[in-house]
């Protein structure tokens, strides 16, 4: 059976140009070969930039001298121009709609290849584009040595501070499930409604809502203020709200049934 990552590359290469293809491997195999854990014995090799020092390179005159500012490595190269290089190839609208978006894909299995640690991903997210970092987001539950906890979830919780809204349901994927804080979760399903996300994209929605009083309690004054103020109030609220009140409905139907 093949791994999700596994899974998500062979989708992937189906629905690429062939071109497109090509890039993708070679950015893998550069990837797979700056993993701290491959490096040169005494102390890794520096970033490979592809020329000789004081040579010049595409798109950037000279290559570094000693003393200059390293050059990135070529696999964040590829990170960064993913969205230039990776080109879908003609589909059907069926297919179209089942396939993942290839630039996410390509990143995050370019993030898992290189195996960056945290302050990498820290700054490949802090200067990275809206794309990038949702990348970043996407990546963190598949990244073999995962990353610092603290590290990883400043990133979760930077995310569910914009207003961006494909950040916000990145950042409420599997990784937020498996370690964000309950208080920091509860916000950031709030931050779903308030924004318009439709909760289906939180991950481990069903596991994290059930029974959480504190969570019944702020939707339920979230659906008030709405009434109040004349608003509507998102139809799949409700649903959490179930999940929520889970064990007060159970009690409440024992004892119903109760002789």
């Amino acid at each position: 059976m093949l791994t999700p990552l596994a899974s998500l590359r062979t989708g992937l290469e189906l629905h690429l140009t062939a071109e497109s293809r090509t890039w993708l491997r070679r950015a893998l195999t550069e990837a797979a070969d700056a993993r701290p854990d491959t490096a040169a014995p005494g102390g890794g090799a520096a970033p490979d930039t592809g020329a000789a020092p004081g040579a010049d390179v595409p798109g950037g005159g000279a290559a570094p001298r000693a003393g200059a500012a390293p050059r990135l490595p070529r696999w964040e190269l590829h990170f960064v121009t993913a969205g230039r290089k990776c080109h879908p190839a003609p589909r059907t609208s069926d297919t179209a709609a089942a396939a993942p978006d290839p630039v996410d894909a390509a990143r995050v299995l370019i993030l898992h290849a290189a195996a960056p640690d945290t302050d990498t991903l820290s700054r490949l997210y802090t200067r990275g584009t809206a794309d990038e970092r949702r990348a970043v987001l996407l990546a963190l539950p598949h990244l073999d040595p995962p990353p610092a906890t603290d590290g990883a979830l400043a990133l979760v919780e930077d995310a569910l501070r914009t207003n961006d809204t494909r950040l916000i349901a990145a950042a409420l994927g599997p990784y937020a499930a498996a370690h964000l804080r309950a208080h920091q979760w509860r916000q950031g399903v709030l931050k779903c409604l308030f924004t318009g996300v439709p909760l289906a994209v939180v991950a481990g929605l069903e596991h994290r809502a059930a029974g959480d009083d504190e969570l019944a309690r702020m939707l339920t004054d979230y659906a008030r203020e709405r009434t109040a103020a004349g608003r509507t109030v998102p139809e799949d609220l409700g649903h959490v709200l179930k999940l929520a009140r889970f064990e007060e409905i159970r009690e409440e139907i024992e004892e119903r049934d109760a002789p």
